[in-house]
């Protein structure tokens, strides 16, 4: 069911505007995509993220959707839509980035600097997509898949790539991912090597499985798409695009995680190798900054845990004063708007003043509040860059958002 049809294009050839038609609705690129890890965005409501956000979609996780609730219970409810009440296209990822987690990679993520201005502050880049703390030695990595443990009462389970697809295909996203190993950014050449050689066996697998699933179903409603790693190495993110872009996917994940000065270059890489007609995904980055250059470099969709995460921690992006702290004490008086120059429902009815009140008194409508406001400013910010990019002046929008972010 998937159709991509690329509407304009950046003078350097990677950066696009787009159109993804899935089966349950269409999505205008470049966007920013809302995280749904558990089936929820944290602290507000489906008609919130569609209504005050504006989002065009949403993404769950497969790991913690096989552990609780189960893909039987989201088979039986007819799917993840109409699970949790939301009737715009889904993604799932594979749940490999969690059995990254769940060996000790997070810890070489925390360490770096990109999780740590990506979270704000170091108790912030202890979270993952979860946004709970997860323990080392939780999983082991074979050749065959990952086996790990529950984070909810230790129990020992199995991700294959066929099971992950089975996995997704109850869940039943629209846009499903391949199980992939995802090393961490500091790990050397050779073990990066190992890691996409093994990812790209994988991505083989789930495309069979894929189709075998898909013709048992008589169902063409979920597409797949093949995740691209190798790490901070230019010979292997453009050898992993290469061999997955060969691949019969209808789309492709950048993923991985990166340091803060790497995140641009890999992405123009990966896109210099990958087949024009097809989307693509950047996993896990949602910095405002981070999604200009993204875009700029050929990425068209986009997720990320960062804004709802900082929102929960009083803090907001801002367009012309950069990220606020809501707790900080000159908000207290202040009967101005969090952004005057956002149309979020957030901006337009509450002070900073009553946010930082809310904050300050332990009430949970705050972080309610700042995770719309964060959401669609990132959710407007892909929009507006769509528009400059129609309109031929990305230029002059990447230097005056850049700009303002430095205020």
């Amino acid at each position: 069911m998937l159709k991509f049809t690329i509407e304009g294009r950046l003078a350097n050839g990677r950066g696009r505007a787009g159109r993804i038609e899935t089966a349950h609705g269409v999505i205008e690129t470049p966007a920013f995509i809302p995280v749904g890890t558990k089936a929820t965005v944290k602290a507000v409501m489906p008609e919130s993220v569609r209504d005050d956000v504006g989002a065009q979609a949403v993404l769950a996780n497969t790991y913690h959707l096989y552990l609780q609730p189960g893909p039987e219970i989201l088979r039986k409810a007819g799917g993840l839509g109409r699970f949790m009440n939301w009737k715009g296209p889904t993604f799932t990822d594979s749940g490999g980035f969690q059995a990254f987690s769940l060996q000790g990679g997070m810890q070489a993520m925390r360490a770096s600097k990109f999780a740590k201005e990506a979270a704000g502050t170091d108790k912030e880049a202890a979270e993952d997509i979860s946004d709970q703390p997860i323990a080392a030695g939780l999983a082991a990595v074979d050749d065959d898949g990952v086996t790990f443990k529950s984070i909810l009462d230790g129990s020992t389970h199995r991700f294959t790539p066929e099971a992950s697809i089975d996995i997704q295909h109850a869940i039943g996203a629209d846009i499903i991912f391949t199980l992939d190993e995802c090393a961490p950014p500091s790990a050397i050449h050779e073990a990066q090597k190992k890691a996409i050689d093994r990812t790209h066996v994988w991505a083989e697998r789930c495309v069979t499985h894929h189709k075998k699933l898909s013709n048992e179903e008589r169902s063409t409603d979920q597409s797949l798409f093949g995740i691209v790693q190798g790490g901070r190495h230019e010979d292997l993110r453009r050898e992993s695009a290469r061999a997955i872009g060969a691949m019969d996917f209808d789309g492709f994940g950048i993923g991985g995680t990166f340091e803060k000065e790497d995140m641009a270059s890999a992405v123009g890489w990966v896109c210099d190798e990958l087949p024009e007609g097809k989307p693509r995904h950047l996993l896990g980055i949602g910095e405002p900054a981070d999604l200009i250059l993204g875009i700029e470099n050929g990425a068209d969709t986009f997720d990320c845990v960062a804004p709802t995460r900082l929102a929960r921690n009083a803090a907001a992006y801002t367009s012309a004063e950069g990220r606020l702290n809501i707790l900080n004490a000159r908000f207290v008086t202040d009967f101005g708007p969090l952004d005057p120059h956002c149309s979020c429902s957030t901006c337009k009815n509450y002070t900073r003043a009553y946010l930082a009140h809310l904050f300050r008194a332990k009430e949970m409508l705050g972080a309610t509040l700042l995770s719309i406001h964060n959401l669609h400013f990132l959710v407007e910010l892909t929009k507006e860059a769509r528009k400059a990019i129609l309109e031929g002046s990305f230029d002059i929008f990447k230097k005056k958002v850049l700009s303002d972010l430095k205020s």
